[in-house]
Order: C-alpha cells, then sequence, then structure tokens
C-alpha cells in the first residue's frame, strides 16, 4: 500500500503579510486548501500562486470555519497550519521520514510543538512553548472543538505520537496588534461562553486576571523571557478581564 496523501488546511483573513510565508512551507504536501473570508488585501493574489483550491466562505468563528475547511480536504490526512504559522524544515524531513517507516498504519495523529516569536524574540516560557497541538491527523477521526477562540482537534483515538519538529508561529507584530487581538478574542470569547451558558461572575473579574498573572509570569516562567515574557502576563490578565467585563456588559444589554 503506498502512503497516504496529505491535505494542507489553512483559514485566513486579510493575511498577505504572513501567507507566503505559511504556503511556501506547504509545498511539499499532496493539495493545498485555503479557506478565505473574503479578504480585501490581496492575500487570494498571492495564495492563487501555491494552489487553486481558494475558497471564500463567511467568517462563522475559529471552530466551525475550521471544521469547514476540514469537508473541503480531498484526503484523510490532514495538516492544518493557521496563515501566520510556518511548517519548520525540520519538521517537514520529521513528518516525510515518519511516512517513509509508515507509522501513519499505527497512529491516527500527531501533536506538533508550537514555536512563538514576539518581541524580537522566540517564547520559551509564558505556557506558550513548547504548546503541543494536533495538527497532522485523519479527518475520519477528528474534528475541531473548543471554545472560540481557542479551538482545538478532538480525535476519536488514542493512537498518538508526539513529534520535535516545530511549527513556527508568527504572532502578534507588535504590541499594538496584541491588544487588538485581545479585544477581539475575549469578546468571541464571550459570546461563546454565553451561547454555553455561562453567567458573569464578580469573583471571575476581580481575581481571574491576577490569578492569570501569577500563572503566566511565576508558575510558567514567563519572568525567564524578559520584558516580553511581562508583556506577555499583563495582556494574558487583561484578556481574561475583558473576556469577564464584556459578558457581564452583555447580559446588561
Amino acid at each position: 500500500m503506498p502512503n497516504p496523501p496529505i491535505s494542507a488546511c489553512v483559514v485566513t483573513f486579510n493575511e498577505k503579510e504572513n501567507i507566503k510565508r505559511c504556503l511556501e512551507s506547504l509545498k511539499w504536501v499532496d493539495e493545498i486548501i485555503v479557506i478565505d473570508s473574503f479578504s480585501t488585501d490581496g492575500t487570494t493574489e498571492v495564495c492563487r500562486a501555491y494552489t487553486d483550491k481558494i475558497i471564500q466562505h463567511e467568517w462563522p468563528g475559529f471552530v466551525k470555519q475550521k471544521n469547514f475547511a476540514l469537508q473541503q480536504a480531498s484526503h484523510d490526512w490532514v495538516l492544518s497550519l493557521d496563515s501566520d504559522e510556518v511548517l519548520s524544515d525540520e519538521l517537514r524531513e520529521e513528518i516525510l521520514k515518519e511516512w517513509a517507516k509508515r507509522a501513519w498504519e499505527n497512529y491516527d495523529g500527531f501533536y506538533i510543538p508550537r514555536h512563538a516569536f514576539y518581541l524580537g524574540r522566540w517564547i520559551n516560557h509564558c505556557g506558550w512553548y513548547p504548546d503541543y497541538k494536533l495538527r497532522l491527523f485523519r479527518k475520519s477521526k477528528g474534528t475541531w472543538d473548543g471554545i472560540d477562540p481557542h479551538d482545538k482537534v478532538h480525535l476519536n483515538s488514542e493512537c498518538t505520537k508526539n513529534l520535535q519538529g516545530e511549527i513556527q508561529h508568527y504572532t502578534y507584530r507588535n504590541l499594538s496588534e496584541q491588544i487588538k487581538t485581545v479585544d477581539r478574542f475575549s469578546d468571541a470569547a464571550a459570546g461563546a461562553l454565553i451561547e454555553r451558558g455561562a453567567k458573569f461572575s464578580w469573583l471571575g473579574l476581580i481575581f481571574g486576571p491576577p490569578v492569570k498573572f501569577i500563572e503566566t509570569y511565576i508558575f510558567k516562567l514567563g519572568f525567564l523571557d524578559g520584558l516580553a515574557g511581562l508583556v506577555i502576563s499583563v495582556n494574558s490578565a487583561f484578556y481574561v478581564f475583558n473576556k469577564h467585563a464584556k459578558i457581564w456588559e452583555r447580559q446588561k444589554q
């Protein structure tokens, strides 16, 4: 039996600055599928140099959009990347070696460490690394789940393996972009939690942010990442505060 082909799925919106780097790292796979939410910055023009499978689909949320992308894959094995992520050369070679060893006969998914680059350095702590993600898996065994914006793959199997090669995550370009993302993600999280029946909590609003800061900066060793670690920890706490405040705001309205 020949090795099974791999479909790469990428969801994107106005990521012209990142998408080329992402797709360049995926040129070796058998199929690249891009789900674009009607970008206006020329993202799709860049994508056409790498694939003709570009599908426009209104943004329904992180989990639903990635499940839609999954449904478009022609092959059972799917490799999922965000548009600001890059498959490292080491990871590509490792996957090819695993395929050569026919590891796909024994496993239904592979967890991959993700390494974020932010504020001019690779972040090695703060809970950001190694940040293992299930990104290479059989779509017949898995589906995207979680509470927006924190999507994750739910796999109906325990046959998985950890890889060593990294997904490189070129996250926020600067502090302003992180703050904008905190606002956008906390909005998505508040909406998703309310849909699931969550109620506003004074305890969560008051104690959640400092607990998050202590967790990120102290227990997850964010202080070892220098000033960048402090920035990340403060913004993580701010995200928690915003999430609870927005639940209050929406329920008050």
